[in-house]
């Protein structure tokens, strides 16, 4: 008899902190959810993301994960990798820089060691964003060569 009685009590406990939390928690947790960026219109892949196809909202679901994009600034002129509806939060894995160089357009190959500095013309045989690490032929030699992509255009050749 008095195992049963402790186990209502109990029961009684824990729906008192529920419902105590229910009133004052949704207030704290409203106020610290901040805000996410959903598109106004379709954004195919491919597109540069722009502030007239954006706008913010503020959070209503606790559930969210944290992957999305929380202001227009940190997405503004990002490229979509997949389609993106209207009223649905963008994830910042679903965004990628733009090219800084395409595959087949011409470039400057420059290779440095020490004082010495080569340059020859290249074309880039994929595409490649500021900071990333692409092949490229050289257009003399018909050589292909790896290196960094500069924010120029231009590609530093690393050593083998």
């Amino acid at each position: 008899m008095m195992f049963c009685r402790a186990g209502r009590i109990s029961g009684w406990v824990a729906a008192a902190t529920i419902a105590v939390a229910g009133i004052i928690l949704p207030a704290e947790v409203d106020a610290g959810m901040g805000y996410a960026v959903v598109p106004t219109t379709i954004i195919y892949p491919g597109d540069t993301l722009s502030g007239s196809q954006l706008q913010e909202v503020e959070v209503t679901n606790p559930n969210l994960a944290g992957d999305y994009a929380k202001s227009i600034s940190q997405v503004e002129g990002l490229v979509s990798k997949r389609t993106l509806l209207p009223g649905r939060t963008i994830s910042v894995s679903a965004l990628r820089e733009p090219y800084t160089v395409t595959r087949g357009s011409s470039i400057r190959l420059v290779f440095s060691l020490g004082a010495m500095t080569i340059s020859a013309a290249g074309t880039p045989l994929e595409d490649g964003a500021t900071g990333q690490l692409i092949r490229a032929r050289n257009m003399d030699s018909g050589v292909i060569v790896s290196g960094t992509v500069l924010a120029d255009g231009t590609i530093h050749v690393r050593a083998k």
